[in-house]
């Protein structure tokens, strides 16, 4: 009898013990995501062009000067932010002189859809900065000018005179 008494009450314990091992478990699954971004395009549509340049008289494009201030077309996500980053030249180049260019902190302008055009853009970019954007809300896209000026010298020789500008657009994430 004390031998069942015993057993009884080891049992006992060992069924507390497991009971409160056991415990309520549930599990849930979330998944991972993400969205791509569009890839950019980037679009040199229209050089800046000075035209005609007389030695010793500066001459200006303004911004707003359709056909002759030069023109990046960008396509990409919409709404996505991007950062505009311009490579700009101290002079332009013939094969045997090199005549100046200067670039004003207020000579390029964007349109993101919520401006007028090129005659009344959206906002200014300091060409000699790094600038924050986005992209048009509804579709992707943004058109940047630039204008500047040319100093040729008073000897300038004549000739054909060029310079590279190069416009970066690097999404941000945001």
């Amino acid at each position: 009898m004390f031998g069942n008494k015993l057993l009884s009450t080891l049992i006992t314990v060992l069924l507390i013990i497991t009971a409160s091992a056991v415990q309520a478990q549930e599990s849930a699954t979330v998944q991972a995501v993400a969205t791509v971004l569009s890839a950019l395009t980037v679009t040199g549509s229209n050089d800046l062009n000075f035209g005609n340049v007389t030695p010793g008289t500066p001459k200006a494009i303004d911004k707003t000067n359709v056909g002759n201030a030069g023109e990046w077309t960008i396509s990409g996500s919409a709404g996505a932010e991007v950062q505009i980053d311009f490579t700009l030249p101290d002079s332009l180049r013939s094969a045997t002189a090199a005549m100046d260019i200067l670039f004003l902190s207020t000579d390029a302008s964007y349109e993101d859809g919520t401006g007028g055009g090129q005659a009344s853009p959206a906002g200014t970019l300091n060409p000699g900065s790094t600038n924050t954007q986005n992209l048009n809300a509804a579709n992707g896209s943004m058109t940047i000018w630039i204008g500047g000026q040319v100093d040729p010298a008073v000897s300038q020789p004549g000739g054909s005179y060029s310079g590279d500008i190069e416009v970066t657009i690097t999404l941000t994430g945001n």
